[in-house]
């Protein structure tokens, strides 16, 4: 289990306002969520006494990483401000640790600091991308009604101050609750869209894909791309899902790591299974009868596959990693499922009968001319903008050049991968020679080599 790293943050309240930062997109941890300030505390935070009567009570040491991180990401100067009577109060209201499924983990303490004086902010642009004071009701309300990126506990701690602004005892709820041998870590990145991470057979280094359930009370009720990789993992997505109710399952595509045991489920529940029509014959030559005895929906490019927040979700085509592939993206276009066209963890395979590394660049670029707020990746969590999506083909183009120029030199395709993808895990070495080969087509086909 990873080591947990104590982490602190701050909620700034002046008036009836609360201070909200909303992260630089090209961040590894949360990019382009909206969050309050803080960080990791240090090892040279040190737990010597407090003298200030407003500062006792609590931990010197995380309370020296909070002034530390205020000053490194706003220059705000917590404890100057206490000096000079700026601040009226320091409540810790709770704490919230990351879940055990997350590679980096993190207790974090939430500081609720009541202010009569409103700072002047300097804000990190490193860090940074954008800051407001926002009264509690209105900001609430933006990430209720899905308008606002934000973990789970900024979601609650926002909820709670606007609901309760006099209340400055513990907050309720904070913990991730999670038991692996019998939970499915459930979320809910964008409010009204709710995800599931999956343990199930996919590539390394990713060992969970996200199922996805949506739907408005009233609307569809559709669950996203379920493929639990064992017996014991769908018998704890079955408690899940049953306590949600599902009308349909929906795949993206037909990749064994989206689609494995939906039948099982589809048959249990007595619903349907509905995908594109190349996603249905890939299944049916794969792995027949995968739909025996089940009702089989086709859905197409345009069609309204459910509602959230009180629009429709329409289905649009993203070929290339998969020909079938399916994304989702209600029309207001707050966020956009866009399965395996990145990956959040690890890397995506293009190749093989189903793939093509064109219509891939060309799928990576329909979704950048969309410019959704939020891309949710099929593996790993949701990502602010389309940044990584921009990013993910400007290395592709890199990649494409380097390939040409190794064959230009006379390198085999087995050649290149020692150029090409250092310390690469021996494992992935045949996916990382498919990509090579997909490229290669690419560049055949636009004719720049024979």
């Amino acid at each position: 289990m990873s080591r947990i790293h104590d982490a602190v943050t701050a909620i700034l309240i002046h008036g009836p306002e609360l201070f909200i930062t909303r992260r630089q997109v090209h961040l590894p941890a949360f990019p382009g969520y909206w969050a309050f300030p803080g960080g990791k505390v240090d090892a040279g935070d040190s737990d010597a006494p407090l003298s200030h009567p407003l500062l006792q009570g609590h931990s010197p040491r995380l309370l020296r990483g909070l002034d530390r991180e205020l000053r490194e990401e706003l220059e705000f100067d917590l404890f100057a401000a206490v000096e000079r009577g700026e601040v009226v109060s320091i409540h810790e209201i709770g704490e919230a640790t990351t879940p055990s499924i997350m590679p980096v983990r993190f207790r974090t303490h939430f500081y609720r600091i009541e202010l009569n004086t409103r700072p002047a902010i300097r804000a990190h642009k490193g860090e940074t991308a954008e800051w407001a004071w926002r009264p509690a009701g209105a900001l609430s309300a933006d990430i209720e009604r899905g308008r606002l990126l934000a973990a789970p506990p900024t979601r609650i701690a926002v909820k709670h101050v606007a609901d309760a602004p006099q209340d400055t005892g513990p907050i309720r709820g904070f913990e991730f609750r999670f038991n692996p041998a019998a939970d499915v870590p459930a979320m809910e990145p964008i409010a009204g869209l709710r995800m599931l991470a999956v343990r199930s057979n996919t590539i390394p280094p990713a060992d969970r894909t996200n199922v996805f359930h949506l739907g408005d009370d009233g609307a569809r009720r559709v669950l996203v791309d379920p493929a639990p990789g064992s017996a014991e993992e769908l018998a704890r997505l079955d408690v899940a899902i049953d306590a949600l109710g599902v009308d349909e399952i929906f795949l993206t595509h037909h990749h064994p790591d989206h689609r494995e045991r939906a039948d099982q489920i589809a048959r249990r529940l007595r619903i349907p299974i509905g995908c594109s029509e190349d996603t249905q014959q890939r299944i049916r030559r794969r792995q027949p009868g995968f739909f025996d005895g089940l009702e089989v929906k086709t859905w197409r490019e345009g069609d309204v596959l459910t509602r959230w927040q009180g629009e429709d979700i329409r289905i649009y085509a993203v070929p290339g990693h998969d020909e079938g592939q399916l994304a989702l993206m209600p029309d207001s276009r707050r966020w956009c499922l866009v399965s395996d066209l990145i990956q959040g963890v690890g890397t995506v395979v293009v190749g093989g009968p189903e793939g093509n590394m064109r219509k891939y660049f060309d799928s990576l670029q329909r979704v950048i001319d969309w410019d959704p707020d939020v891309i949710i990746p099929s593996h790993g969590i949701a990502l602010g903008t389309t940044y990584r999506i921009r990013e993910t083909l400007k290395h592709r183009r890199m990649r494409e050049e380097q390939i040409a120029t190794l064959h230009a030199e006379g390198h085999t395709p087995q050649a290149m991968l020692p150029a090409i993808y250092q310390d690469l895990d021996p494992r992935l070495a045949p996916l990382a020679l498919v990509n090579i080969n997909s490229h290669l087509q690419k560049l055949r086909e636009e004719g720049r080599i024979a």
